[in-house]
C-alpha cells in the first residue's frame, strides 16, 4: 500500500492518549507527579509598577466606593486609570518598583549564597516549628523527676 496504515497499525493506541474507564462508566487518569515543595524561606518576587499603583488605587477606590464587593470592579478601574495615565504620572510607581527590584536582587544572592553552603538544622525548621520543640523541652524539664531518680 502506498503511504496508508494497516489495520493493526491504525488500531495501536498511544499509551499518554488513553483514559481508563471503570466499571462505573467514570473517568480515572493516570497519576500525575507532584511539583516540588517551595521553599517558605525564598524571598518572594517584588511587585511591578502597576502592583505598586495598585496598592494605593485599592486604598482609595474602596474609601470612594464603600458599598463595592467585587474585586474585579476595582481590577478593572485600576487597569482603566493606569492605560489613560502618563509616563510621568506612573514614573512614582515604576521608582518604587524597581527599589523592590534590587532590595529583591540582594535578598536572593543572600539566599542562593545560604543555598549553596546546604541546608543547617536551623534552616531545615520552620521558626514556629522551633518554637513548638523549645516549649516541649521546657515542659519536660518540670515532670523529669523521674528520670533523675533512676540515677541514685
Amino acid at each position: 500500500m502506498k503511504g496508508g496504515k494497516s489495520k493493526a497499525e491504525s488500531k495501536k493506541v498511544d499509551a499518554k492518549l488513553v483514559v481508563n474507564k471503570k466499571k462505573g462508566g467514570t473517568v480515572t487518569k493516570p497519576a500525575k507527579k507532584g511539583k516540588a515543595a517551595k521553599d517558605p524561606n525564598k524571598p518572594k518576587r517584588p511587585a511591578s509598577a502597576f502592583f505598586v499603583f495598585m496598592e494605593e488605587f485599592r486604598k482609595q477606590f474602596n474609601k470612594d466606593h464603600p458599598n463595592n464587593k467585587a474585586v474585579s470592579a476595582v481590577g478593572k478601574a485600576a487597569g482603566a486609570k493606569w492605560k489613560s495615565m502618563s509616563d510621568a504620572e506612573k514614573a512614582p510607581y515604576v521608582a518604587k518598583s524597581e527599589k523592590r527590584k534590587v532590595e529583591y536582587e540582594k535578598n536572593m544572592r543572600a539566599y542562593n549564597s545560604r543555598q549553596a553552603e546546604g541546608p543547617t538544622a536551623a534552616d531545615e525548621e520552620s521558626e514556629k516549628s522551633m518554637s513548638e520543640v523549645n516549649d516541649e523541652d521546657e515542659g519536660d524539664d518540670e515532670g523529669s523527676d523521674e528520670e533523675e531518680d533512676d540515677d541514685e
